[in-house]
């Protein structure tokens, strides 16, 4: 076999010095480290030069013998060919400072084969770095609205570049010195963290210094003290900064800036014309989609602190209208032929609110307004002489804004009938290609009203039935699939309401 033999290797493991901590609960977790040296092996156990040397794996553990085990560090090798007595070094890092570690190295081939276990080792993990001073980070009792700052050094112990990051939680902050590098044994920097109360009371919190592969917390403390009688101060900036606003919106978004000795807890509005709300943000606050109702809205915004003091700021928004509605008859439509009782309908929007929409017949108003949507009146046509008549409506907003529909004629038709033949109809000409065709045809009674001529498209080849106005008797058909069969009506109503279809037809597309 090809793997190495290592029993000539030796390992040789620094001790490391255990971690001082400046904090209260003092706790290194995992920022010791360990330097590992090994002599390079030569020869195959066969005793055949070594020429395929591939790596190492350090086994490190602090139960004894680690090697083979689960925790292991994998070192590339120099060279494939090392030679007499050459030596190979690897820190481990990220260990429990002060914690005794046992050790052995292998050696893997380029197959990946693995020689047995170097002679075991151990030693105590040092630490990367350490801190001064070496006493409990206390900040004692701080006023609120004031701050107190304390400094700590961190100091290079193992050589090389110990690179990392101090951090701590609210209401502690690292000020200056993060991230840092310390190039070298006795390197140094300096890391000040400060400590602002908000509350009066307690707080404890960790310090995390993260470096090199490792991590060590500690506890911090400090206390707030006195009393906070300062209200914050407080301003709307937008969609003004003056006292007054004017708009024809039926919302407002309010946006503005808060400040306090303390810190801004909260900002809130509430307007006196119904509705409140939390804005969103506190130095910098927002206040979206305030409603408003029409006339004057007096919004009022409040900033509070954490001791509850509060500091308040007022706009007095007008809703302007000046927009009428929009309005249309729907139903019955213009040109038709109605009898009996007949649903009048129409739809009405407005950009702040429909007060309601007044139907009326030949300029005389059709039942009473309505104010509900959907908005429609039943007309009894059979108190309306027959013939021609003329129906609209006209919408009103809350702010009195009116606007008049487009009048529609229909014909009122509840006397006896004497036209009750409806019209025939015969395809007259079809013109198909790949993808469309163009239908044509022809009616006994051309001079009618055509209002319903169309494509009755059969089978789900085509979509449903086409019922625009067609005067021209002809229609043109795209989007169809090639080589395809299709089926086809046509409809045509004459002025009387009598209704006429042709026959089935059919055709199909050509191929490309």
């Amino acid at each position: 076999m090809s793997a190495t033999n290592p029993r000539s290797a030796v390992i040789q493991l620094g001790l490391g010095l255990s971690l001082l901590l400046l904090l209260l609960m003092t706790t290194s977790s995992t920022a010791g480290i360990l330097d590992a040296t090994w002599t390079a092996p030569t020869m195959n156990t066969d005793g055949s030069p070594l020429t395929d040397l591939a790596s190492y794996r350090v086994y490190y553990g602090t139960p004894s013998s680690p090697c083979p085990g689960s925790s292991w560090a994998q070192v590339a090798s120099p060279t494939p060919s090392p030679g007499p007595s050459q030596s190979v070094s690897f820190r481990l890092t990220g260990l429990a400072t002060g914690a005794l570690y046992r050790a052995a190295v292998s050696a893997v081939d380029a197959s990946g084969l693995e020689s047995a276990c170097s002679t075991e080792v151990s030693a105590v993990a040092r630490a990367e770095f350490a801190l001064s001073p070496t006493g409990p980070l206390n900040f004692g009792s701080v006023s609120l609205g004031s701050f107190a700052e304390q400094t700590v050094t961190l100091t290079n112990t193992a050589g090389g570049t110990v690179s990392g990051t101090a951090s701590v939680a609210a209401p502690f902050s690292v000020v200056s010195g993060t991230p840092f590098a310390l190039a070298g044994v006795g390197a140094s920097q300096a890391v000040k963290v400060r400590f602002t109360p908000t509350m009066a009371t307690t707080v404890s919190t960790n310090l995390m210094i993260a470096a090199g592969g490792g991590t060590v917390s500690a506890g911090v403390t400090g206390s707030g003290s006195g009393g906070d009688s300062i209200p914050p101060t407080l301003a709307i900036t937008s969609p003004t900064s003056s006292a007054t606003y004017t708009t024809t919106g039926s919302s407002v978004t309010l946006q503005g800036t808060a400040s306090d000795n303390v810190g801004v807890n909260q900002v809130t509005w509430v307007n006196s014309r119904g509705g409140s709300g939390t804005a969103s943000g506190t130095n910098n606050w927002t206040a979206a989609g305030v409603g408003l109702q029409l006339g004057s809205n007096t919004v009022t915004v409040t900033a509070r602190d954490g001791a509850g003091n509060t500091a308040m700021a007022t706009l007095a928004v007008t809703l302007s209208d000046t927009a009428p509605p929009t309005v249309a008859v729907t139903t019955p439509v213009a040109g038709g032929t109605v009898a009996g009782a007949v649903s009048v309908s129409g739809r009405a929007t407005d950009n702040v609110g429909v007060a309601g929409v007044q139907f009326k017949l030949d300029g005389v108003s059709l039942g009473p307004e309505v104010t509900v949507a959907p908005y429609a009146v039943t007309w009894n046509t059979g108190t309306t002489a027959d013939g021609s008549h003329v129906l609209t409506a006209v919408a009103r907003d809350t702010a009195g804004n009116t606007a008049t529909a487009a009048a529609i004629s229909v014909t009122v038709a509840n006397a006896a009938k004497t036209d009750l033949t409806p019209p025939t109809i015969s395809k007259a000409s079809l013109s198909v290609g790949s993808t469309g065709a163009t239908i044509g045809w022809a009616t006994s009674e051309p001079t009618d009203a055509q209002v319903e001529y169309g494509v009755t498209r059969s089978y789900g080849a085509l979509a449903p039935r086409d019922t625009t106005l067609q005067t021209s008797h002809s229609q043109v058909i795209n989007g169809l699939v090639t080589n395809t069969w299709y089926h086809f009506r046509i409809r045509s109503r004459d002025a009387a309401g009598n209704l006429g279809l042709s026959g089935d037809y059919r055709f199909k597309t050509r191929s490309r």
